[in-house]
């Protein structure tokens, strides 16, 4: 009930920092906004423009039901995934309609990704600030700096949405206005009714692209997932300590804690990182991120250790721009899946469960659902011109069938499997926070405690000193505090992680890896670890492991029961080719 109450709290007012992945310095990038800043003049490899204005003025069609009482597809909410699908289905000539508050309103996120990622799919231009490399923190020893040869960078987000909004408006989509409130299905169609004043949409397929919100997909099982939650800031500093060319994306120290120990004392049980972007020399931007937790940190513990870290580091704030509160679900159960309503981006699970990552994802998927949708739209049509009846599915069967196909497509068998192995490391990570680890740490230290005294007990010694005799029954009576913490085990898991190929650690963070693939990275994470991380991810991992073989158990088989359909098809097929077959001749 905690952790309902705090999602619906902050979540309707959060602004989501997202972070994804990269290549070497876009030249396109350079090239559309020649009146960079004098900083990506003078640091090679770095590049800065502002950000382009807001509101995104791009002249909609709105959508006039009395024209168009039915279109062939209808998506709720016009953030990146939806404007990319309504786009490119509309560009194959089906009606799209798009509903949202506010078509043409303000994204609140802020987006970082990694370079090549947004290079892949043509968004190059749609960059303000990129950074030649990033850097990880793990503590303050010099073995602890670590860096990111992956160029990363942050979306110019009004010029993102004007990009797609263009597209759209190009290939010929509508808009309507309205939050959209529930759905309904019959005879091979889909209405979608809005809050205000009962209007309705009636169209083929319905898409949810609504994100965390969930406005139309159906879940079979209890949606409970970790949680990453950030605090962050925009700021105008005097001055901080960042290289312009480089961004920090972790950065786990703790020193900034030494005066405050109750501070100090969560940090060590639920430990939070510093995300830093350098815009200039006296703009960036700041964010204590906490990777997962169940239940989600509180964001004024949050805001805390920020004001410490900037405290520690010298950082004096003269303005702030924007202020962020991130509240991300990680993980959790997926939708059911097939159903009737599609589903793209965060209400159909495809956030990065152990890392939060979703923007490059969301954007990557567009195209398969797309063109998913399109394929399956034009099936009746194909119908329709083959016997001159309906462009529609004929029934509800048939229209349950064409959204299990897109299904099929949003989640293919391999992606399942893919998530559970991503589900089974956020399970290892949200572990780590868990009170019996302390437990266990605390039982394993008595035992050597106690194992060490025998030792002394059975070995000959001359007769103690006063203060020696005092000493030792002073270290008879308490144990040794506990040599390791959440955090230590958080820092020598990174580690590891940032220990491995490039090949491995870009794959896992893009989501690029194949089931296979994963599992030879888990084989090398574990043989970079040190042994007692590795004992670490035993202890933790095995649960999890067990947990993630139940998970992929159903993959095995038909998991969608495809060829079960396409044998009783196949017998269908046979008994009609039987009926309608002339009887044999007489040999008489």
């Amino acid at each position: 009930k905690k952790l309902d109450a705090v999602h619906r709290h902050y979540l309707p007012r959060t602004k989501v920092v997202r972070r994804f992945n990269a290549h070497p310095p876009v030249a396109a990038a350079a090239a559309a906004e020649p009146a960079a800043s004098d900083a990506a003049v003078t640091t090679p490899g770095y590049y800065f423009r502002e950000m382009s204005p807001w509101p995104t003025d791009v002249p909609i069609v709105e959508h006039d039901p009395a024209k168009d009482a039915h279109v062939d597809l209808v998506i709720a909410g016009a953030g990146p995934s939806g404007l990319a699908v309504g786009e490119r289905v509309a560009k194959a000539g089906y009606k799209v309609c798009i509903i949202d508050p506010q078509p043409l309103g303000i994204w609140p996120n802020n987006y970082g990704v990694w370079v090549d990622e947004f290079e892949a799919m043509g968004l190059a231009d749609c960059l303000e600030v990129i950074w030649p490399k990033a850097k990880v923190f793990l503590d303050s020893d010099k073995l602890g700096e670590k860096f990111l040869q992956r160029p990363y960078g942050r979306v110019d987000r009004p010029r993102l949405k004007r990009t797609l909004l263009e597209r759209c408006v190009a290939a010929g989509v509508t808009f309507m206005t309205g939050k959209v409130d529930s759905v309904s299905h019959s005879n091979g169609a889909s209405t979608v009714k809005l809050q205000d004043a009962g209007a309705t949409v009636s169209g083929t397929l319905v898409l949810d692209a609504t994100g965390h919100s969930r406005r139309l997909v159906q879940f079979d099982k209890k949606f409970d997932p970790g949680y990453q939650g950030a605090y962050g800031i925009i700021a105008e500093v005097e001055s901080h300590p960042f290289e312009l060319d480089t961004m920090l994306f972790m950065d786990w120290r703790d020193d900034h804690l030494a005066g405050t120990p109750e501070v100090k004392a969560r940090n060590d049980k639920l430990p939070t990182f510093l995300y830093a972007m350098p815009f200039s020399k006296t703009k960036v931007f700041l964010e204590e991120t906490s990777l997962v937790a169940r239940p989600a940190v509180e964001f004024p513990d949050l805001k805390e250790r920020l004001a410490a870290r900037m405290e520690h580091l010298g950082i004096k704030v003269k303005s702030i721009e924007e202020e962020e509160y991130c509240l991300i679900p990680m993980g959790g159960v997926l939708p059911t899946h097939p159903q009737r309503v599609l589903g793209i981006g965060g209400t159909a699970g495809m956030v990065h469960p152990s890392t939060g990552f979703m923007v490059s994802r969301m954007l990557g998927a567009a195209p398969t659902i797309a063109d998913s949708i399109v394929e399956q739209l034009s099936k009746p049509c194909d119908k329709a011109v083959a016997a001159g009846g309906s462009a529609r599915p004929a029934s509800e069967a048939e229209a349950a069938a064409m959204a299990a196909a897109v299904w099929r497509s949003a989640w293919p068998v391999e992606r399942l499997r893919q998530r559970a192995f991503f589900t089974f490391g956020m399970d290892v990570l949200l572990k780590l926070n868990l009170q019996v680890r302390r437990v266990r740490l605390h039982v394993l230290c008595y035992i050597r405690h106690i194992i060490g005294q025998l030792r002394r007990c059975i070995q000959y010694a001359p007769q103690p000193s006063t203060a020696t005799a005092a000493q030792s029954a002073s270290s008879t009576a308490r144990p040794p505090a506990c040599p390791r913490g959440h955090l230590q085990e958080t820092r020598s898991f990174f580690n590891a992680f940032f220990s491995l190929s490039a090949f491995h650690w870009h794959g896992f963070l893009s989501a690029r890896l194949g089931f296979s693939q994963l599992i030879a990275f888990g084989l090398s994470l574990f043989a970079n670890s040190s042994n007692q991380a590795r004992l670490d991810l035993l202890v933790k991992g095995l649960p999890g492991l067990l947990g993630m073989l139940l998970e992929l158990a159903p993959t095995v088989g038909d998991y969608y029961g495809v060829k079960k359909e396409q044998r009783k098809a196949a017998a269908a097929e046979r008994q009609g080719q039987q009926a309608t077959a002339p009887a044999p001749m007489s040999t008489r």
